[in-house]
Parts: C-alpha cells; sequence; structure tokens
C-alpha cells in the first residue's frame, strides 16, 4: 500500500507546483496594461514623423510621407500579427508587433543622426506594426471576455487607449530633452520614448505568452456556411467606413481651424477632445453594448457620425460648432468600433476570427489611408462645408442600411 500512497502524494505535488493559467481577470488586466503603455508610443508616428521628414528635407510636401508609409505598414503588421497568434497564440502575436514596432523606432531614431529620408520610411513602416498591435488588442480582450461581457472587455482595452492618446503628444517636450541629453535630434525624443512603451507592452504580454496553451489545431470547416451569415462582411463595413470618416474629417479640421484664424490653444484643445471621445466613453460603451446588443449600437454610431457631419456643415468657420461636431465624431467612431468589433468577434467561427480580425483591421488601415487625401480634394473643391455634407452622405448610404439589416437579424442583446 506504501507505492500507491507516494506516488499518488508526488502526483498531487507536482500538479500543485505547475503555474496555474493567468484568471479572465488577469488576463485583461494585462491586456489592457499593455495596450495602456504600448499606446504611449503611437503619439511618434502620427506627430513626429511629419514634422521629422519636413526637417531632414527642407520640404513641407514631404511630411505626409511617414503616415502614408506607417499607415501601410500597420495594415500589413495586422496580417502578420493575426497569423503569429493564430500559431502561437494571441499574447505571442501581440508582443511580437510590439518588438517590430521598437525595432521600427531604432531604424527612425538612426535615420534621423543620419539624415536619411528613405531609412526614415522604412523605419516608419516597421513602426506600424506597432501600430497593429495596440488596436488588435481589443480583439483579445473579446476573446477573453467570452460572450456575456464581450462588450465589457472590448471597452475596457479601448479604454486603455486614452493613456497614449492623452500622454502622448504631451511627452513632446520632454522626449526632445531626453533625446538631446543622449546628443540625438530634437524630434526623435517620442521615438525613444516608444522604443520603451514597445518593449515594455512587449514584457507584459511575455507573461501572458508563457502561461497561455498554445492555439488548438484548426477543424475543418465548411466555408460556405461561414459566409453565408452576412455578419463579418457587414462588421467590416462598419468599421472601414467608420474609420474613413473619422480619418478623412480629421485630417484637415485643424488646417481648417488654423487656417480661419483659430490659434494653436483652440486647435489643440479641438483635438485633444476629439481623441479622449474616441476612447474615454469605451468603459460605458462597452458595458451598454453587452445590454442592448450590436444593432442598437450600430444605429447609435450612425446618427452620431450623421450628426458630426451636419454639424460641420452648419458651422464650418464657428470655433465651438466644431467642437461640438469633432466630439459627435470621436463618439461616433468609439461606438463605431466596439460594434464593428464584437460583430466580427461574434460572426465568425473560433477557429476564423483571427484571420477575420486581421482582415478587418486592413480594411480600418486602408480606409485611413484613402480618407485622408480624399477628404483634402473634396475641401478643396468644395470647402468644409462640403466635407461635412460628404460625412453625412456616406453614414447615411453605408452605415445607416448596415444598422437596419442588424436590427432584422439581432432581436436579442446578446451578441452570440
Amino acid at each position: 500500500m506504501t507505492a500507491p500512497i507516494v506516488e499518488g502524494m508526488t502526483t498531487t505535488i507536482i500538479a500543485s507546483a505547475a503555474p496555474r493559467p493567468p484568471t479572465t481577470r488577469t488576463r485583461l488586466a494585462l491586456l489592457a496594461t499593455a495596450t495602456a503603455v504600448g499606446s504611449i508610443g503611437l503619439a511618434a508616428g502620427g506627430l513626429a514623423g511629419p514634422l521629422l521628414a519636413v526637417e531632414l528635407t527642407g520640404d513641407p510636401a514631404t511630411a505626409g510621407l511617414p503616415i502614408g508609409v506607417h499607415v501601410a505598414g500597420s495594415a500589413v503588421g495586422a496580417v502578420l500579427v493575426s497569423r503569429v497568434s493564430a500559431r502561437d497564440g494571441r499574447p505571442a502575436g501581440l508582443a511580437l508587433g510590439y518588438l517590430l514596432g521598437a525595432a521600427g523606432a531604432v531604424i527612425v531614431v538612426a535615420a534621423a543622426a543620419w539624415a536619411g529620408l528613405g531609412l526614415l520610411l522604412l523605419g516608419s513602416a516597421v513602426f506600424g506594426v506597432g501600430n497593429a498591435s495596440v488596436f488588435l488588442a481589443r480583439y483579445a480582450a473579446a476573446a477573453t471576455g467570452g460572450p456575456a461581457t464581450r462588450g465589457r472587455a472590448l471597452g475596457i482595452v479601448l479604454f486603455a487607449v486614452a493613456a497614449g492618446a492623452v500622454a502622448g503628444p504631451n511627452l513632446l517636450a520632454a522626449g526632445g530633452t531626453l533625446a538631446s541629453a543622449v546628443g540625438l535630434p530634437h524630434l526623435t525624443g517620442l521615438y525613444l520614448i516608444s522604443i520603451g512603451s514597445f518593449l515594455t507592452a512587449a514584457a507584459l504580454l511575455g507573461a501572458l505568452t508563457r502561461a497561455s496553451e498554445r492555439p488548438a489545431a484548426r477543424p475543418a470547416v465548411r466555408r460556405a456556411a461561414v459566409a453565408g451569415t452576412g455578419v463579418p462582411v457587414r462588421a467590416v463595413v462598419l468599421l472601414a467606413v467608420t474609420n474613413l470618416v473619422m480619418v478623412g474629417v480629421m485630417a484637415v479640421a485643424p488646417v481648417h481651424l488654423v487656417a480661419h484664424g483659430h490659434g494653436p490653444a483652440l486647435v489643440g484643445g479641438i483635438v485633444s477632445v476629439h481623441a479622449l471621445c474616441m476612447f474615454v466613453p469605451s468603459i460605458l460603451s462597452g458595458p451598454l453594448l453587452d445590454r442592448v446588443g450590436p444593432a442598437v449600437v450600430t444605429t447609435a454610431a450612425a446618427l452620431l457620425l450623421a450628426a458630426s457631419g451636419v454639424v460641420a456643415a452648419a458651422g464650418s468657420d464657428d470655433g465651438v460648432a466644431l467642437l461640438v461636431s469633432v466630439s459627435l465624431l470621436g463618439l461616433g467612431w468609439n461606438a463605431g468600433v466596439l460594434a464593428g468589433s464584437a460583430l466580427l468577434t461574434a460572426g465568425v467561427p473560433p477557429q476564423d476570427r483571427l484571420r477575420a480580425e486581421g482582415r478587418g483591421e486592413v480594411a480600418m488601415g486602408l480606409a485611413a489611408g484613402g480618407g485622408a487625401p480624399v477628404a483634402g480634394l473634396v475641401v478643396a473643391s468644395g470647402g468644409f462645408v462640403a466635407l461635412g455634407i460628404g460625412a453625412a452622405i456616406v453614414v447615411l448610404v453605408v452605415a445607416v442600411p448596415v444598422a437596419v439589416t442588424l436590427m432584422e437579424r439581432f432581436g436579442e442583446p446578446s451578441q452570440g
């Protein structure tokens, strides 16, 4: 009898010594913290990149080049991160994206030190992969939360992005001081900060990677049955249109404000309020999504985005009216991204979600890449009034029908 007793005790000791997988709350906390830290690095691509290009070349026309390749790198990065996530798990894929983003920042710093525009563009493209990880983290949160609390989990991680939206741009001066202290050009400071933030985010996700199981092998799935639901297509369309309208308007709004005599303080304040409206409401809109369902939130997004365009057209020269417009725009973007992300997760079988999520992120990136230049052409030909009316029309023609079809499909708040 002694041997079985000893064997049983040994098995118990080994089992108790094995690392326990993290709880849902722990996983969500680590994801949110990594996203908050990683999002601080986003300001470098959107703020310092254009300034650095102009400083290197002396030509203002090059300001848009780093953003263009950054968006392209983010789109390609979304596919890469999704594929690695499907093979090695979501934390591993997201961590790889952050590591590549940090490598891109290093390349940009080298480009600034050696005055090379080509190297700057290469670094900006690789840096964009970190951007992909920041925004793909919301899908990892949705998978962690499960159907009943999917909206809440999405909201928590999207709310975490507010940390970077608020803190990142305000670190420009501090980053410049850091760069000057180590003998580098002033504008590389935000990239130095982004290196630290991306590496820290990757380390936090590394804790999840070590504790997570590898994904199970993908079973055979009848593609026709998956595609027949129509929900994934509607979700991608909703995500793309939401980003198209937001990026298009905000790409030219600051320039329009300055051209009409508004000072930097007002312009900066309006942009900051818009950024806060994009992310901060997630802590409330996420749980609301769980309660009322994706169809209602999609309808709210369409109405908010359309109202933003109407207000912009009606008060295109008034700073207060534009403040209201971009606030509605941020709230509409928040609702549209939450609803679209939840629909994409709920409307695709688990074994196909990562691929679908990557396509959704690519669609958002392409919309962003096309929205800015198209908005510039619209404003050049018809003014900001035409842009506001055009944005409202796009929403009414595309997003509202999506909301109507979802209302017909989803009779209950549950997202599946």
